[in-house]
């Protein structure tokens, strides 16, 4: 049965009002009018009301007023759901037409982009910093996700979260019993894998077939690794307190000197500058590479192909957080959310109103709702067998759970966390969420990840070339210290002394 939310908000505020009419003297003056609303606005939150949300939309048909979940929604959260789905591949650009319309729905799903940074700045989306302690759920928000959602320093919605600490490296278990070796603890450790797994012949073939790690053309796992050695995530401190990014530390070059040493020895392959990524997990799957760092998550899929797919029924594969580093363990957190629930001031005009959106948004996030989100109705939807979820609708071709569920969960934050119940998990989906877990212990922040700065706006991607291309180019050999050292001076000639002056005076800022 759903309860409403605003059933147990009568009873905590239910009170008897006695109305007392004084007549003075013969004055037959009118003093009251039947019609005037009460002087307190607690009532307010106790009424229903009408919200238009605009957000993605990933399934087919997207989900419409008569789907029996979305009214279960309305009815827990006593509100009237109007939703603005729109093609997920489509949306940056309805957002920036609907941005320019001046015509917002109240909730409305926006990116970090400089038009909504713009548009938050000129007062287009309530400002809730100081609003989001007063909500259960919302005030649990994570410190370093909140961080990476700002403005300024300033909070213009509700994040909908991510894991913070999905970084994992996933390893062949196989051949780590085959070479004598146990899951890797130190950077010293890592690397005596990846050599055994090249030379030590972990498949047992009896050839020389076999590299310790893929990599491809994307450069998450060595972004992933450098925090390993020390190296700031993004940005950190010097020894005067200015922030500088992190290819300017001395563990920076530390990390290129273990990279260029594992290339160096033939432990990764060889094409990972060229690599399409599309074609990275291929090596695992096929049995000849036994180590990718990527998210966590990853391994379980992994696992599914070679199972399906491939005669390896020997790869059995295990996932592990980080390595201890010198500074012990580290790791690099994702951005911890996709996208920002944006409250457009527009459309929210008072500050009551304002609470009573923040109020809905902070119930999504209630196990009830996001169950309705993610499940639907059970014994419409879903069916609870010996205390296992069974979604009956993803059944024959799961048309009804596209029509009527799957893109709800668009609008929750999980915040504090995902309560929602899932299917029954295999054992390396079970360790990867516990990994996740114990990485949040470990990640490091990014301090600049909310301050703005004009130059990079204008030439980030100019500027991040030049630093990635010089790290490569330091790996495979085509470059010394001497070359990193002219490439970072390129990189200040090119804007980056702005580019630094910049993220130090925001930062200043907002302290």
């Amino acid at each position: 049965m759903i309860m409403k939310k605003s059933s147990f908000r009568i009873l905590q505020t239910f009170g008897i009002v006695l109305l007392f009419t004084v007549l003075i003297g013969c004055s037959n003056e009118a003093t009251t009018d039947e019609n005037q609303p009460a002087d307190t606005d607690e009532g307010t939150l106790d009424e229903r009301m009408a919200v238009t949300i605009m957000t993605t939309a990933f399934a087919p048909e997207p989900v419409d007023s008569s789907s029996p979940a979305l009214q279960a929604i309305e009815e827990y959260t006593n509100m009237d759901i109007d939703f603005q789905f729109v093609v997920n591949a489509n949306y940056d650009e309805r957002f920036n037409v609907t941005l320019g319309s001046g015509n917002l729905p109240h909730i409305m799903l926006a990116n970090k982009t400089p038009s909504f940074i713009n548009a938050a700045r000129d007062g287009a989306f309530w400002d809730i910093t100081d609003y989001i302690d007063d909500y259960e759920n919302l005030s649990q928000a994570n410190e370093i996700v909140s961080n990476n959602v700002s403005i300024d320093g300033r909070i213009y919605g509700v994040y909908r979260g991510r894991p913070l600490g999905r970084h994992a490296v996933t390893i062949n278990k196989e051949w780590l019993e085959n070479v004598g070796l146990q899951t890797p603890k130190t950077i010293d450790d890592f690397y005596e894998v990846l050599r055994a797994f090249t030379y030590d012949d972990p498949n047992q073939s009896g050839q020389d077939d076999t590299y310790g790690m893929v990599v491809s053309e994307y450069e998450g796992p060595w972004d992933i690794m450098q925090v390993w050695f020390g190296v700031p995530n993004g940005w950190g401190y010097d020894d005067n307190g200015e922030l500088l990014p992190d290819f300017m530390f001395d563990e920076y070059r530390d990390a290129l000197h273990f990279f260029k040493k594992l290339y160096d020895e033939g432990l990764v392959n060889e094409d990972f500058a060229v690599m399409d990524s599309a074609t990275w997990f291929d090596p695992i799957v096929n049995g000849s590479a036994g180590v990718v760092i990527d998210v966590a998550d990853q391994a379980n899929r992994l696992q599914n192909q070679i199972t399906e797919g491939y005669t390896n029924d020997e790869i059995t594969l295990d996932v592990f957080g980080a390595v201890e580093g010198p500074q012990g363990l580290r790791t690099k957190p994702t951005a911890g959310y996709s996208g920002i629930l944006a409250i457009s001031t527009t459309a929210v005009k008072t500050e009551e109103e304002l609470r009573r959106v923040l109020q809905f948004l902070n119930d999504l996030n209630d196990e009830e709702v996001q169950n309705l989100a993610y499940n639907g109705v059970e014994g419409v939807h879903h069916e609870i067998l010996d205390g296992e979820l069974v979604l009956t609708s993803q059944q024959e071709g799961g048309e009804l759970f596209d029509r009527e569920v799957r893109d709800l969960n668009q609008i929750v934050a999980h915040i504090p966390g995902e309560k929602f119940m899932r299917m029954p998990q295999t054992n390396l989906q079970q360790k990867a969420t516990k990994v996740m877990e114990e990485n949040l212990d470990i990640v490091i922040g990014n301090p600049a990840e909310p301050l703005i700065s004009p130059t990079y706006a204008e030439r980030g991607q100019q500027l991040d070339n030049i630093i990635n291309d010089a790290r490569i180019k330091f790996i495979v050999g085509q470059i010394d210290e001497s070359g990193l050292d002219e490439a970072v001076e390129l990189w200040k000639r090119s804007g980056g002394d702005d580019y630094i002056a910049e993220i130090n005076e925001a930062y200043s800022a907002i302290q």
